[in-house]
């Protein structure tokens, strides 16, 4: 599924027109994306919880040359799934 296919399932699901589905999905998304920007954690109950991470430095290899490289330590953004969509892709 694409942006444009979800708005369309947010309008019909909502009752809302396409315009306003894609203006509450982007001011959704700009607050997830505020919020984990500042290091914040988003528990949406049910669904899951998107957080930031740091990935320590390390060091790897350059699959081409086989020579070793060092990869610089980094944020990164993680979503865990809640129960209940866990079970809702398991069933």
């Amino acid at each position: 599924m694409n942006k444009t296919e979800l708005i369309d399932k947010i309008a019909a699901g909502a009752g809302l027109s396409k315009a306003e589905a894609k203006k509450a999905l982007d001011a959704t998304t700009a607050a997830i994306k505020e919020a984990l920007v500042k290091g914040d954690k988003i528990q949406l109950v049910g669904f899951g919880t998107f957080s930031v991470n740091e990935r320590p430095a390390r060091e790897g290899i350059n699959p081409a040359t086989k020579a070793k490289i060092k990869i610089a330590a980094k944020k990164v953004a993680k979503f865990k799934a809640g129960a209940e969509l866990a079970d809702a892709v398991n069933a």
